[in-house]
């Protein structure tokens, strides 16, 4: 690995510090493994230590912690928070949504071709309206409770698990006055993140087609953090 990145840094008329993005990148204890040989993770990492040789302003990233186990996106993350409060611009798709929930000042999601939405990324949350109530229901009047449930108004959908029950609507307080009035216990409110919004801004922006593809499987997120 060592060696790859010693030939990549030789192309640049000026770079980094072959060490130091070594162990930015999280690779100094295996810099000597045998690329071939790496895990994904690993391999990631090796790129990202070529990308950061050159020091550059502006830094793009296709999905960077594909591979990645937990350490390692921690890792990554805190080096690129460290890069973006230097003044760098980092530009990254990813999948994760909440990594780009967590990390990035701009989210972008696309869908069909079409960008469906742009900013940060509370004020995309903020486009899906439903929020998620959830509380265990109690020993009885339960199946009654469920069909009270669904007929208010607001509602999106309404799911039992075992006596957990979780249900997505617009009128979160009606919700939770209604399982409180009917002996329901360990009640949740949670507002929606940026999947929900994600699925419902795609959703709603492909046609309504039996031939139409997933949105959640042909739709790409790609997010900016400064």
């Amino acid at each position: 690995m060592r060696e790859t990145v010693e030939y990549t840094s030789a192309i640049f008329a000026s770079s980094l510090d072959v060490d130091v993005v070594l162990e930015r990148a999280g690779i100094a204890d295996i810099a000597h493994s045998v690329v071939k040989k790496c895990s994904g993770g690993q391999k990631q990492r090796l790129r990202f230590a070529m990308a950061l040789l050159p020091d550059p302003a502006l830094i793009v990233l296709d999905e960077p912690t594909t591979g990645m186990d937990v350490t390692g996106r921690r890792d990554f993350w805190h080096e690129m928070r460290a890069d973006a409060l230097h003044g760098k611009t980092i530009l990254f798709a990813t999948h994760y949504l909440e990594e780009a929930d967590e990390f990035a000042d701009r989210v972008i999601l696309v869908s069909g071709g079409r960008i469906v939405a742009d900013g940060p990324a509370h004020e995309i949350r903020a486009m899906a309206s439903a929020k998620t109530v959830s509380a265990t229901l109690p020993n009885s009047g339960a199946d009654d409770l469920i069909t009270l449930l669904r007929g208010l108004a607001g509602v999106e959908s309404v799911d039992r698990q075992g006596r957990r029950l979780k249900m997505r609507t617009t009128d979160s307080d009606s919700a939770a006055r209604t399982m409180f009035d009917h002996a329901c216990t360990a009640l949740e409110i949670t507002s929606h993140s940026l999947e929900d919004a994600f699925i419902s801004l795609t959703s709603s922006s492909s046609p309504a087609s039996s031939n139409s593809p997933s949105p959640t499987s042909n739709s790409t997120l790609t997010s900016k953090g400064a």
